[in-house]
């Protein structure tokens, strides 16, 4: 079998690709007739906008001559990057098909805490390993959730432990569903096809930059903790981990709480994807002696444009052809302080959301549907922090870091509205008024003025050196119009929770996984984190 790289497509062609085009495009690929390709298979398609003026689609594809021998001749006749001979793809397994070694038949089932992609797949691989895990989730089931968090959106009250970042799915289950990932593990394709299986598109198998977006993402939740019922495991919802029993220096129990009842059972394996933002469970884990340390991270703001500038800066005449996604970006810009400003989690044709689970604090974040046919896009602009910053040598200094941002915000306007401000009257120093043709999406709602009220200035002293050089790669970044929120501070955990290669702690049978534990970023990297810990 031979694999082709770099097969150009027009638009107009991939827009009307079949199984017999598909085949037509790689024999052209290979200068050969098309009836000497036996079968051709798409493995990745992305697209290429670097000249304006001809946008197209590229594509990698694997192919079957009608025979076989000629294969290894015409590959030695390209370079490897072009066309290689490659053995026929073994079948890619889910989770569900992967060899797995049994549960150990006198061992107690496992805790899994936590519902995010971390939790949910290391859940996943227990159960068919037949250990019958019990996974506990603070918040509660995701259509429900869906329901609490419109509630807020609307002037309702929040809901601590049913919101943008608790819940079945974790926070990834309210952003943009992408499942980017700067990974090389096979098991990414593991996480993509258990995706599949549980109802998410196709085309996130073969997307340069799959996403499912959050109303599809909803579903598939649901189909995983069906999946994961059926195979014995069981699911807690609106059940907090207080605290764990320790004897001998391992786990011997845990200890939570339901509607108001504190329990505890035995354990001797907990499986901790708590999240970034289960700071009541930081607390008392640092206070019972879990090792832990500082980590950087990075703040900022959520820039929102028009999503039809974008496609215009990105695709030029081309944009608007049904062919094309949305448009999207990922940019980064170097300062002289040598913190490094980016952007990160774009989501085209998206919204700005809270992503907050406590009274007192803003913080926004994305998110974006599966057809990404919001007004506005909108990504994180965030500058790099260090310990240093923290002001303290604490562990949970960086939270506290965190924190004050998030409360200074909430002052500044009253309530859960978040504070926002257009590009031009930032660089020029001067307060939002009023805004202009980008109209903020944020819920429940913003305060025009200065982003300064809740961000240190060295971020936006980094903002007004990063912004123009950003417009130089991305035409209309900069424009006057596009509107800043602010804060953005959860990007990332700003704590690590210290492991072995075998991913458990210090505390013998503790095993902390995912983006909570400093060891992750995103749902494929955290995803990929929990199934090797469930499997191992």
């Amino acid at each position: 079998m031979l694999r082709i790289h770099q097969i150009k497509l027009s638009l107009d062609e991939m827009q009307n690709l079949t199984p017999q085009s598909l085949r037509k495009a790689c024999a052209r690929a290979l200068k050969l007739p098309p009836e000497s390709i036996r079968e051709a298979v798409l493995r990745k398609r992305s697209v290429d906008a670097r000249d304006k003026g001809d946008v197209h689609f590229t594509l990698t594809c694997d192919v079957a001559l009608t025979d076989p021998r000629r294969e290894e001749k015409l590959a030695a006749q390209y370079r490897p990057n072009q066309v290689a001979l490659v053995a026929k793809p073994e079948k890619e397994n889910d989770v569900f098909t992967l060899p797995v070694e049994p549960w150990p038949a006198d061992a107690l089932r496992p805790v899994v805490v936590g519902a995010g992609p971390a939790g949910l797949f290391c859940a996943l691989a227990l159960a068919v390993r037949g250990a019958k895990p019990i996974l506990l989730e603070r918040g509660r089931p995701v259509d429900e959730r869906a329901r609490d968090i419109e509630a807020f959106e609307k002037g309702g009250p929040l809901d601590a432990e049913s919101n943008v970042l608790f819940g079945e799915g974790g926070a990834g289950a309210f952003s943009d569903g992408k499942l980017t990932c700067g990974l090389s593990n096979p098991h990414i394709k593991t996480v993509l096809r258990t995706l599949y299986t549980c109802g998410a598109p196709e085309e996130i198998l073969t997307s340069q930059r799959p996403h499912i977006g959050t109303d599809l993402l909803r579903p598939v939740l649901k189909n995983a903790r069906q999946r994961l019922i059926a195979l014995g495991g069981e699911v807690r919802f609106g059940c907090t981990l207080t605290g764990l029993v320790l004897k001998e220096g391992r786990v011997a129990a845990v200890r939570c709480k339901s509607a108001g009842q504190e329990e505890e059972f035995a354990a001797q394996r907990v499986y901790l994807a708590i999240g970034h933002s289960a700071r009541d469970t930081y607390q008392w884990l640092y206070d019972m002696g879990l090792p832990m340390e500082q980590k950087p991270f990075a703040v900022g703001a959520r820039i929102e444009h028009l999503q039809s500038d974008l496609n215009r800066a990105q695709y030029g005449r081309a944009a608007g052809h049904p062919a094309l996604p949305q448009a999207d970006y990922k940019l980064n810009a170097h300062t002289p302080d040598g913190r490094g400003v980016y952007t990160f989690c774009m989501c085209p044709g998206g919204q700005v959301i809270a992503a907050t689970a406590e009274a007192d604090g803003v913080c926004v974040n994305g998110m974006s549907h599966h057809a990404r046919d919001g007004r506005n896009s909108n990504a994180a602009l965030l500058v790099g922090v260090n310990p240093a910053d923290y002001g303290s040598d604490h562990p949970l200094a960086g939270v506290w870091f965190q924190r004050e941002m998030e409360t200074a915000a909430f002052r500044e306007t009253g309530g859960f509205r978040a504070p926002a401000q257009r590009v031009g009257d930032l660089m020029e120093g001067r307060a939002t008024r009023q805004f202009g043709k980008v109209q903020p999406s944020y819920l429940p709602g913003v305060v025009p003025g200065e982003i300064r009220c809740c961000l240190p200035s060295f971020v936006i002293e980094n903002f007004k050196l990063a912004i123009p050089q950003l417009a130089r790669r991305l035409r209309g970044f900069d424009a006057p119009d596009a509107v800043l929120t602010a804060p953005e501070t959860r990007s990332s955990a700003p704590l690590r929770m210290l492991r072995n290669e075998r991913r458990e702690s210090p505390i013998g049978g503790l095993y902390p996984l995912g983006e909570g534990a400093g060891h992750a970023g995103g749902i494929v990297s955290a995803a990929v984190d929990g199934l090797l810990a469930g499997l191992a």
